[in-house]
Order: C-alpha cells, then sequence, then structure tokens
C-alpha cells in the first residue's frame, strides 16, 4: 500500500468505484471513472506481483482492489495463527548454552517478542525478563537468586547490561582460578616446597646450622635456661 500510494495508484483502494457511465455521463465524471479504473487495474498487477510464487495459485478471482485485498487477509489471518504458535514456541524453549555474546542472546529473544507483539500477541515485560531467567545455565544461579531477592523489578534493557557483567566477572574470576591453581601446582612451585621441607627437616630452626636440629642445638639449650623456662628433655 505503500508503494501505491508512492506511486499515486491508491485511488482504487481510498475511494468507492464510481457509478457506471451513461450517454449523459459529464466529462468530468469520464475522468473520475478512467483514473479509477487505471489506478484499480495497477493495484491488482503490483499486489499479484508482490505476492509469493507458492501462494499465487489460491489467489482470488476478485477484480476490484479492496475485495481482492480483504480477502487475502482472511486467507493470511490462519498463517497468522501458524506464525505466532511457532514464534512463541521457539521463545519458550530458548537455552543459553554458554556460547557466544549474551548480550546477542537477549537481544534475539527480544526480537521474537517484538514479532508476537506485530501478530497482536504481546507479552509484558516482566514475563520476558523471566523467561530469560529460566533459560540461563547454572553458571547464572548467584544471579537468579539475587533477582528473586530484590523487590524491584527489572526491564529487559537492565538485565542485559546485568547479565553481560556478570558474565565477564565469572569468566575474569575462572580464569584468574585457573592460572592460580597452575601456579601453585607447577613444577617449580613443587620443588620450592620440597626444598623448604627438607630444610626444615634436616637443619636447626633457631641458629639456622644445618648439621643438627633445634633440640639438639646448644645455643637453643642456653637461650631456654636463660629465660628461665621449664628444663628441656634430654636427647640422646
Amino acid at each position: 500500500m505503500i508503494v501505491l500510494g508512492c506511486m499515486d495508484l491508491d485511488l482504487a483502494l481510498r475511494t468507492k468505484k464510481p457509478a457506471a457511465l451513461k450517454d449523459t455521463s459529464t466529462l468530468d465524471e469520464k475522468r473520475e471513472m478512467e483514473r479509477w479504473e487505471r489506478s484499480n487495474c495497477m493495484s491488482l498487477m503490483i499486489m499479484k506481483r508482490a505476492i509469493p510464487e507458492s501462494f499465487r495459485g489460491t489467489m482470488s478471482d476478485e477484480d476490484d482492489t479492496k475485495s481482492f485485498l480483504a480477502e487475502h487477509e482472511k486467507r493470511f489471518a490462519k498463517n497468522e495463527k501458524a506464525e505466532t504458535s511457532t514464534l512463541l514456541s521457539t521463545l519458550v524453549s530458548m537455552k543459553y548454552k554458554g556460547k557466544g555474546n549474551i548480550r546477542e542472546y537477549i537481544l534475539e529473544m527480544s526480537h521474537i517478542a517484538s514479532k508476537l507483539s506485530a501478530l497482536k500477541l504481546i507479552l509484558p515485560e516482566e514475563l520476558l525478563v523471566y523467561l530469560v531467567l529460566i533459560s540461563l545455565p547454572s553458571q547464572f544461579n548467584q544471579f537468579k537468586v539475587s533477582y528473586n531477592c530484590i523487590k524491584e523489578k527489572w526491564f529487559l534493557k537492565e538485565q542485559d547490561k546485568t547479565e553481560s557483567a556478570h558474565l565477564t566477572s565469572t569468566s575474569k574470576g575462572s580464569k584468574k582460578r585457573k592460572f592460580k591453581e597452575a601456579v601453585n601446582s607447577g613444577p617449580q612451585r613443587k620443588h620450592h616446597k620440597e626444598t623448604k621441607e627438607e630444610t626444615k627437616e634436616s637443619g636447626c630452626f633457631f641458629c639456622k646450622g644445618t648439621n643438627h636440629k633445634k633440640k639438639n642445638c646448644t645455643k637453643y639449650h642456653v637461650w631456654h635456661a636463660k629465660k628461665g623456662l621449664p628444663e628441656l628433655p634430654k636427647t640422646n
């Protein structure tokens, strides 16, 4: 219809067909009929051309633009119901698998909701937020608990930003833990730990000597006696 309006061919859609011409019809009436018939003929050609080839076999035989358009609106109303059912089923069954951008995933769900709105099935914003939450994997459980505990209701744009931040922080935290575990379990760390334990077992912790242990250290026994501490048991 926009195309017809831009081409100034929508007269047949905007006005009724003029009365049939008579021998007594005026020149203006003849011109008006000529304009309407041209608009009607061109409009029918353009609309039929715009219909997908797979549906052209079911086209109406109406020769009036308004009647032709009304007939096809009724036929495609059934297809709209099927499309609504398909879109709703897709939206409810969507699951975020942790791959790809979370923002793009939420925008995809929002886009499907917009299509449903165009088909006259308007989903409340709060319901759409819950559908997004339900579709998130277990790594977002803490985020879900936080949302359920607050009194304020979030809109989809706010949730989009928060989930993106949550995913980023979770990813960074996981990388840090893995890096830390790798460092702690690395060969250098293990060697350092073993060396430290060997030194502790073979040397004196008090005087740092390497040929005896603390319990056999003369300097430690002298220091212990000066402090007036109980006498240490003698060692062989």
